[in-house]
C-alpha cells in the first residue's frame, strides 16, 4: 500500500481552532485541519508553512509538534505530523476548501471530519482546555 506523508495546522486563536471543508476529491465536504503533502527535500515545518501560504495566504508560527497520526485509508497509508500553530496575521483566503469555521471545544465533533483528523479531537480538546 502506497503511503503519503503529510502535515496538519491546527490553527489556534484564543479558545478555538480553525477547520476547513474540502472542495474536491473521494473525501470532498469533510472537514480537516489545512495542511497538505510534504514534497521531497522539506522538513515537516517547512511543508506546514509552504501548503498554509498556498492554501489560505497567511503566514504562520509553527508553536509545538502535537502528533504523528497514522491511518489507513481504502486506497493509501496516511502518516500525518500535526503541529499546533497561530497566526501572524489575520488576513485568510480559502484558495482549495469550499468553507471554513472557527471551532471552539463544544463545536469540534459539530462537523464531518476525515476519519484521520478525527483522531486528533481528543488532543485538540485538551489544547484548548489548557
Amino acid at each position: 500500500m502506497k503511503t503519503i506523508e503529510v502535515v496538519a495546522a491546527i490553527i489556534r486563536k484564543d479558545d478555538k481552532i480553525f477547520a476547513t471543508q474540502r472542495g474536491y476529491g473521494e473525501w470532498k465536504d469533510y472537514w480537516e485541519a489545512p495542511g497538505g503533502k510534504v514534497e521531497p527535500g522539506e522538513s515537516p515545518i517547512q511543508a506546514l508553512r509552504r501548503e498554509i501560504r498556498e492554501e489560505l495566504d497567511t503566514e504562520i508560527s509553527v508553536d509545538k509538534f502535537l502528533t504523528t497520526i497514522e491511518w489507513d485509508y481504502p486506497k493509501f497509508h496516511l502518516t500525518m505530523h500535526c503541529y499546533m500553530c497561530s497566526l501572524l496575521n489575520d488576513a485568510l483566503h480559502l484558495n482549495e476548501h469550499e468553507a471554513a469555521r472557527w471551532l471552539g471545544v463544544d463545536d469540534l465533533r459539530s462537523v464531518n471530519w476525515l476519519p484521520a483528523d478525527d483522531q486528533l479531537l481528543p488532543l485538540i480538546e485538551r489544547e484548548l482546555s489548557i
